[in-house]
């Protein structure tokens, strides 16, 4: 058996959560023994899909041609469209119709949560049977590294004592930056770090304005920044506070419980049944409980729920994961779903 993992647009997408599922991919298929290929011309078994522009739906086309099974691994919603970049919401309509399309050419298709599966199977046109499937993370990769911690402390000049809070994610309203922001400007004595990056010609004037200059002098924007400085963050942080909106999994949710993280999110349905409040995470609704919570977080007033944040990761990680996918290219290669 042979799987063709294919991703579009591989550099465009490498900074991004579905880039990270391309690396999550081929190590799975490594654990678990899976022969597998990133070159549509190879020879394979199985297309497993993961993007969903034009070249996808030619790859889709000449799979279906020479008889090949198609999974479909859906990362994208009509809901996590919208709220990104300029005229996203004016599209998503539209976007929806596309991601129809294309799923609905799958033989089975796979999402990261029963959130998004169950969004799926509500869009009108898909009939194919959805599978929930985690992302997956790297538990080796983000497990506590003292020499991770200290590079992270000295490329941001951090003081021992200073508190210090960061969050992961492409500068969109959806990702809760405003929120992000009006909690820093709620909190002067603690420094707040913003880890990615979005080219400000494509998102909203209100959050531009907001990166561009218009935000709270304890906030850092780094951009985008990898290796040993973004790992020491989530375990040398204080707190790890994701106010999202919407996603499918949110795999730098993944990385903070990998990482011993304290954990502070939004209460979204995504995380539905997996992360639960005061048992592996904290979560809030609004500016004031982010606050509130995050106050005791940083200063010890509430209990400490990292070792098991740890255990949800634990339960997500690649080996796991290969071993799931294993069981589905299996069953689509014998027509059993």
């Amino acid at each position: 058996m042979k799987v063709c993992l294919y991703f579009e647009g591989k550099e465009l997408i490498k900074t991004s959560g579905i880039g990270r599922a391309l690396k999550h991919q081929k190590a799975a298929c490594a654990s678990a023994g899976i022969e597998y290929t990133l070159d549509p011309n190879d020879d394979y078994d199985i297309l497993h899909i993961n993007t969903v522009g034009p070249s996808s739906l030619a790859v889709i086309s000449k799979a279906r041609s020479q008889g090949k099974k198609v999974i479909y691994h859906a990362h994208s919603t009509e809901e996590d469209f919208r709220n990104s970049f300029v005229l996203s919401n004016q599209i998503a309509p539209a976007f929806k119709k596309i991601l129809v399309s294309l799923y609905s050419k799958a033989d089975l298709i796979v999402t990261p949560t029963p959130y998004s599966k169950q969004l799926i199977e509500n869009y009108d046109g898909i009939t194919q049977p959805v599978v929930a499937l985690s992302n997956g993370i790297d538990l080796n990769r983000f497990h506590y590294d003292e020499e991770k911690i200290k590079a992270f402390h000295r490329y941001f000049s951090l003081r021992e004592d200073e508190k210090v809070v960061i969050s992961v994610g492409l500068y969109f309203e959806r990702k809760g930056i405003l929120d992000f922001m009006e909690v820093a400007s709620r909190m002067p004595d603690v420094k707040f770090i913003w880890f990615g990056h979005t080219p400000s010609y494509t998102i909203p004037k209100k959050v531009r304005e907001v990166v561009n200059g218009n935000h709270p002098s304890n906030v850092i924007l780094p951009g985008y920044v990898k290796g040993p400085i973004i790992e020491g963050a989530y375990a040398g942080s204080d707190c790890f506070f994701f106010a999202s909106k919407e996603e499918t999994e949110g795999i730098v949710v993944l990385e903070a419980l990998a990482s011993r993280s304290h954990i502070l999110i939004r209460d979204i349905p995504v995380y539905e049944p997996w992360l639960v409040d005061g048992v592996n995470c904290y979560k809030g609704k609004t500016v004031d409980e982010f606050e509130r919570k995050l106050r005791m977080i940083l200063h010890h007033e509430c209990a400490d729920l990292r070792e098991n944040g740890y255990l949800t990761a634990e339960k997500r990680s690649i080996e796991q994961v290969g071993a799931e996918l294993k069981k589905i290219y299996e069953s689509v290669l014998n027509g059993e779903i």
